[in-house]
């Protein structure tokens, strides 16, 4: 048994009991975007949390402790991913990243947007002409140091 091994019951579990990611998220007590990524295996649980996620989802306690390990972060399968909504993702990117790049520095200076301190927001947004997605990203940001 490993972490992929527990993703993968949490999945099947999500599905067979038509669970939402958002449901679930209530019962721990965090947001759906950090518990999603929690339960993709990107994400550390404390104990309680698993405790609370092998409730949900019938894990064992060995399946609760594997929540429990501090992950391999980075779980797409190819350097550029196939998955079309990720795909675009990564065009998106590819194509603003210089742009975002450059405005972050411009307002900040030399640093970085924290992963690590950060927070995600995703809603759906009403729009006549069709439904949009909106993220927020909100990192803290880490100006590089000199030394």
């Amino acid at each position: 048994m490993n972490r992929n091994d527990v993703t993968e019951k949490i999945i099947t579990a999500k599905v067979a009991k038509g669970l939402t990611w958002d449901a679930v998220a209530k019962k721990i007590g965090q947001s759906k975007e950090w518990t999603t990524a929690l339960c993709l295996g990107q994400m550390t649980a404390t104990a309680e949390q698993a405790q609370v996620l092998g409730e949900v989802f019938g894990l064992a306690g060995e399946e609760q402790k594997w929540l429990q390990v501090v992950p391999y972060k980075g779980s797409l399968p190819t350097s550029v991913p196939t998955d079309p909504l990720i795909y675009r993702w990564y065009e998106i990117v590819s194509v603003y990243g210089t742009t975002i790049k450059e405005l972050i520095h411009e307002e900040f200076g030399d640093g970085i947007m924290s992963a690590i301190d950060f927070k995600m927001d995703i809603t759906r947004e009403a729009d006549p002409k069709g439904d949009r997605v909106n993220v927020v990203l909100s990192g803290k940001f880490l100006p590089y140091k000199t030394y």
